[in-house]
C-alpha cells in the first residue's frame, strides 16, 4: 500500500533508514544544503528551495505555481512501490502542505475534508503552510476545498519540531 511520509530535517536519515523509500522531497530555504540518504537515487530526490512564508517577505522565497506544478509533477511521476517521504526543515508546515497535497493529487477518491482530517490524526503539530495549499487548490482544479478543509482543522499543536509521521492513500 503506498504510504506519504513526512520528518524534519533532523531526522531525515533515521526515518530514511527505517522506512526505505524510494522517493524524497526536500523542502528547505533557498540554498539550504541537504545530504541525501544514499540509498536514493538522485534522479529520485526533488528539492524545493522556498521559505516557509505565506506572503512576499525581503531575501525570502516565496512559493509560487512553479513550485507547486513541480512538486506535482514529481508526485505523480512515484511509482509508488515504495514509501515517498517529504521534509523540511521542521516537519511541521511546507513538508505537511506536501503531503497533503500528495494526498490530494493521488487520492482523488477521497475528500479533501477526510484527508486533512487523516492529516491531523496523523500530526497533532502539523500546520500545512496556506500558500503551497491554495496554490496546489488552484492547480488540481479543487475550487478552494483543499484550502476550506485545511483551515477547519486548525493550526497544529505548538512544537519545536515534528515527530515523524505517516498517511496512507487508500481508505484503511
Amino acid at each position: 500500500m503506498p504510504t506519504l511520509h513526512v520528518c524534519p530535517l533532523s531526522r531525515l536519515h533515521e526515518t530514511a533508514a527505517a522506512i526505505r523509500p524510494s522517493h524524497l522531497v526536500s523542502l528547505m530555504g533557498a540554498g539550504a544544503r541537504v545530504e541525501r540518504p544514499a540509498a536514493i537515487a538522485a534522479e529520485r530526490h526533488l528539492v524545493i528551495g522556498v521559505s516557509d512564508i505565506v506572503e512576499p517577505l525581503d531575501g525570502h522565497v516565496l512559493a509560487g505555481a512553479e513550485h507547486m506544478e513541480q512538486l506535482l509533477a514529481f508526485i505523480r511521476a512515484w511509482d509508488r512501490e515504495a514509501p515517498l517521504l517529504f521534509h523540511c526543515w521542521a516537519g511541521i508546515s511546507r513538508s505537511t502542505a506536501a503531503a497533503y497535497i500528495a494526498a490530494c493529487a493521488l487520492a482523488p477518491e477521497r475528500s479533501e475534508a477526510e484527508l486533512a482530517q487523516a492529516l491531523r490524526r496523523a500530526s497533532p503539530s502539523a500546520t500545512p503552510n496556506a500558500r503551497f495549499v491554495s496554490l496546489a487548490d488552484g492547480l488540481l482544479g479543487r475550487r478552494g476545498r483543499m484550502v476550506d478543509a485545511i483551515r477547519s482543522i486548525g493550526r497544529g499543536a505548538e512544537a519545536m519540531e515534528g515527530t515523524p509521521f505517516m498517511l496512507q492513500l487508500n481508505r484503511r
